[in-house]
């Protein structure tokens, strides 16, 4: 019945989606596309590689591309007012921690400046129809900032450090400003890293990590391979927004933030010796501790999102690993 009740809640929905060439956005397309909802992926650059895992673009008769950019407040608006969106995931962002330390004022444009953008659009086209039931948004558990306590919990303050940090610090605060002072229906995931089928950014620690052994070279650590992270898969990740978009309509809880992870707190260095154990290998990771502006241990607390969702991760790292790996094999083959 439980089942019955999710597909019909997405069925002909129209859901408006940022970022949707990412490992999330790939992912939660696909689910959409399989509950039968009506989808709108906005993209900005459409790589040639991208086009291995998303041949569904072209070939779903549920999926409309527009191609835009976050900084384009007119093109949100035209897309969200044209297509009669209903529910928004916001994921579009700039989301590499050393690419912020690098072009912190396109990083801010893309993730500060593109949030109030997608918000301020929203805001307005409910003024007149009220369409739009959800939005939610992606903040990280990197907006905690740095803190002398762990895991962190949703009370905790904002408190970034460095530019990609700070980014999601501003966007987690403007989606809740425009929540509590406009009553536009938002709500907000912090989640950490995650990973599964569909990532290409290989400068991530598991992507790089398996294409390093796929290819029979030795995997890099840019840290010393002493901080905690926890990993998350991205079928979890997907189900933790569509839980927490479902749940919004029904219990109001407009501004609020949930954290979602696996529970598993895990040194760098550990996942990689993990991910070479599941290859057979006997690589040693070469470690180059050069990574700089990056939080040392970071781990959620997911008791909220148990309590008021209902929500709980489903995968282990090891069981993410091995849907994860052969994916990468046949996706490198090509």
């Amino acid at each position: 019945m439980e089942n019955l009740e999710k597909l019909n809640f997405w069925k002909d929905r129209r859901v408006f989606i940022t970022g949707a060439t990412g490992v999330l956005g790939l992912n939660l397309v696909n689910r959409l596309i399989s509950m039968d909802a009506d989808v709108v992926a906005f993209v900005r650059d459409w790589v040639p590689r991208a086009r291995l895992i998303g041949s569904w673009l072209q070939d779903s008769g549920k999926v409309t591309i527009v191609r835009g950019e976050l900084e384009d407040v007119n093109s949100i608006t035209r897309t969200l007012a044209e297509y009669e969106t209903e529910c928004i995931f916001h994921l579009g962002a700039q989301t590499i921690v050393n690419v912020g330390n690098r072009s912190p004022l396109t990083t801010f444009r893309a993730n500060i400046g593109g949030t109030w953008n997608l918000l301020e659009a929203a805001r307005i086209l409910n003024t007149y129809s009220n369409d739009i039931q959800c939005i939610c948004v992606a903040s990280s558990d990197k907006a905690y900032g740095s803190s002398p306590i762990l895991p962190y919990t949703e009370e905790m303050p904002l408190k970034g450090e460095h530019p990609y940090d700070v980014s999601k610090s501003c966007t987690d605060l403007i989606a809740q400003s425009y929540a509590f002072t406009y009553q536009l229906p938002t709500c907000i995931a912090r989640m950490g890293n995650i990973y599964g089928p569909g990532d290409l950014n290989f400068n991530r620690i598991v992507p790089g990590t398996i294409r390093s052994l796929i290819e029979g070279k030795r995997p890099v650590i840019r840290s010393d391979g002493k901080p905690i992270r926890e990993y998350f898969f991205v079928g979890d990740a997907v189900d933790a927004y569509l839980v927490m978009a479902e749940s919004m309509e029904k219990k109001k809880f407009f501004g609020q933030a949930f954290n979602f992870s696996s529970g598993e707190k895990i040194p760098v260095s550990e996942m990689v010796k993990k991910i070479i154990s599941h290859f057979g290998s006997d690589f040693e990771p070469e470690i180059l501790n050069i990574s700089r502006n990056e939080i040392a241990d970071q781990y959620l607390s997911i008791a909220k999102a148990k309590k008021i969702l209902g929500w709980s991760p489903e995968y282990s790292v090891d069981r993410g690993l091995e849907l994860t790996i052969p994916w990468y094999r046949e996706m490198m083959a090509k």
